[in-house]
């Protein structure tokens, strides 16, 4: 069998209004990811693997890549950003070849979001480890802390949904979620949004200044570049934590 064409599986995988969502795309994936994961999810539609299997593909990838990090020196924190690259890959192309193949699931969409939770956590307690140069001490506990933090604020966001359904509502939109009741709490949502500092401990972007981090340290001949990082993350985490609880209460989301 031939398979599908790019360009049809295109056009069922990747369609315009689950592309364009605002909140349901990361920038890389607009940017770059999207353009690959489509070639990927063309040879994955010729084999017998399932879309749920390549979620946990994308899981073992992401704790790999935390993993990875927990090791010293330029060439473990580039060979996690790569495993972040494969991991992204990974996401793009389970949604895309459950569209193909009409298996979207509950479970698909549970899989995918204890994969997102698994990953993000994973890497910043890698972190931790990197930062205390592997021997456990306070910076350890530092990355474990973040990455309760990480937890925490997916948890605060997937809870709403949670508590709408136990109170018998409809999942809430994208309108509902920038809705906030106080104007001068929606200005400050506005200027932290812009600001962009919650990315720190997303995957990508983490993978990222850690290599820039691990360059640095190179330079300096100590970890204090990674070490810098680690406390901005746990910062960005505490910081972050309290400000979307904040958001949520505020917004009309729990209406």
């Amino acid at each position: 069998m031939s398979g599908p064409s790019v360009a049809e599986l295109r056009r069922v995988a990747q369609p315009a209004g689950t592309m364009d969502r605002k909140s349901g795309e990361h920038w890389a994936g607009t940017l770059y990811m999207r353009r690959m994961s489509i070639y990927v999810t063309w040879l994955l539609a010729k084999t017998p693997i399932t879309p749920n299997q390549t979620t946990g593909l994308m899981i073992v990838t992401g704790v790999a890549a935390g993993v990875v990090l927990a090791l010293p020196g330029v060439a473990a924190a580039v060979l996690a950003f790569l495993l972040v690259q494969l991991y992204l890959l990974l996401d793009c192309s389970d949604g895309e070849l459950a569209r193909w193949t009409q298996r979207t699931s509950i479970t698909g969409v549970y899989l995918d979001r204890v994969g997102h939770y698994f990953a993000e956590a994973a890497l910043l307690i890698g972190l931790g480890f990197r930062a205390s140069m592997v021997i456990p001490d306070w910076y350890t506990v530092l990355g474990v802390g973040t990455a309760l933090g990480a937890i925490l604020i997916k948890a605060e966001t997937d809870l709403v949904d949670v508590a709408r359904a136990r109170s018998g509502l409809p999942a809430a939109t994208e309108a509902q979620a920038g809705q906030i009741r106080s104007g001068l709490l929606a200005l400050g949502r506005r200027i932290l949004s812009a600001t962009k500092f919650h990315r720190i401990m997303q995957a990508v972007e983490l993978s990222i200044l850690v290599v820039v981090a691990a360059v640095v340290d190179v330079f300096i001949g100590d970890i204090l570049a990674t070490r810098v990082l680690l406390i901005a993350c746990f910062l960005a985490a505490c910081l972050q934590v309290v400000l979307h609880l904040v958001s949520i209460l505020a917004s009309r989301r729990l209406a």
